[in-house]
């Protein structure tokens, strides 16, 4: 399969052959993470800028770790030190790097249709690193990624979402992926932070977490996103924790060896137990690594990659 597409701003847009096609070309991209030298001359010449407008190290750091290891150069700009902080505007940000002729531009923003708005600006390619509460592609395609790794095909896998459905462009992401996939998938929190409308997405609903966890083949817990929170969406933390906290006991109400994410970084004692996030069924180092090779395939496709035959 050939990619034609410029950007990739969300999952919502893209078909179940494309994510296929990402996840296929991760694959070799992951092999190269465990050479003795990461290194290859793929992109050479060609440039990746990231521009990051809310906090990450995940995301951003997995990014430029991924465009280093194929060659090519990155730059990394610190808005908080940059123009942005004197008051320029995302249009003149984006004629400023459009002028210094990068292949790809990796954003993150705090405002929802922000990526897309930057690549109808842009004649380089665009990658959505996170906008609002809209879609964080990436992070539900190595979600993706990790679950084909450990389940083999998502398809019939039942995928179980906890925590904060609301704020989370990360379970709206992996809700499009997995469902084009043919997984099940199931929202999981308290009714002021999982609105009825979520239905739309195709996914099932519920504010009872041990009635959805029997059968389930992963979980996932959402991080409390307290920095978005208004007063009043939670009674306490003690008490989420209480009805929507994974741990060892209550994963065992799925009847298997159920994976465990977490999309980082986690609260840890408020969604998920320690013991958990440090048993064998978790895979959330997993994610950390399958992010990079992950953000490799897709900096590789728009940057001008063809086939993953051309990986070496």
């Amino acid at each position: 399969m050939k990619w034609n597409r410029k950007d990739l701003l969300g999952l919502r847009e893209v078909s179940a052959a494309e994510i296929r096609h990402i996840l296929k070309t991760a694959k070799p991209m992951k092999e190269i993470l465990f050479r003795s030298v990461k290194k290859l001359p793929t992109l050479r010449g060609k440039s990746v800028v990231t521009l990051f407008f809310e906090n990450s190290t995940r995301t951003r750091v997995s990014f430029e770790i991924a465009g280093k290891v194929l060659g090519a150069d990155t730059s990394s700009v610190a808005v908080a030190q940059s123009s942005v902080a004197k008051g320029e505007s995302l249009l003149d940000t984006a004629k400023t790097i459009q002028a210094m002729q990068p292949d790809v531009v990796i954003m993150r923003h705090s405002s929802s249709g922000a990526a897309e708005y930057l690549a109808n600006l842009l004649k380089v390619s665009v990658i959505n690193a996170g906008d609002g509460q809209q879609e964080h592609p990436t992070q539900a395609l190595l979600d993706i990624f990790t679950m084909q790794e450990r389940l083999g095909d998502v398809a019939g896998r039942k995928v179980v979402i906890v925590g904060d459905i609301l704020h989370s462009r990360v379970a709206r992401s992996n809700a499009y992926g997995l469902l084009k996939l043919g997984a099940e998938v199931t929202f999981v929190g308290p009714p002021t932070l999982l609105p009825p409308e979520m239905k739309a997405l195709g996914v099932r609903v519920t504010h009872d977490l041990e009635s959805a966890l029997p059968g389930a083949d992963a979980v996932m817990a959402l991080r409390l996103q307290l920095e978005r929170q208004q007063r009043g969406l939670l009674p306490t933390l003690r008490e989420y924790s209480k009805l929507y906290g994974l741990n060892l006991k209550r994963l065992a109400l799925t009847g298997k060896d159920t994976l465990v994410l977490h999309p980082g970084p986690m609260n840890r004692g408020v969604e998920i137990d320690s013991a958990l996030a440090d048993s064998t069924y978790s895979v959330i180092e997993e994610q950390v690594t399958n992010g990079v090779a992950v953000r490799m395939a897709l900096i590789y496709l728009l940057a001008g990659g063809g086939n993953t035959n051309d990986v070496a």
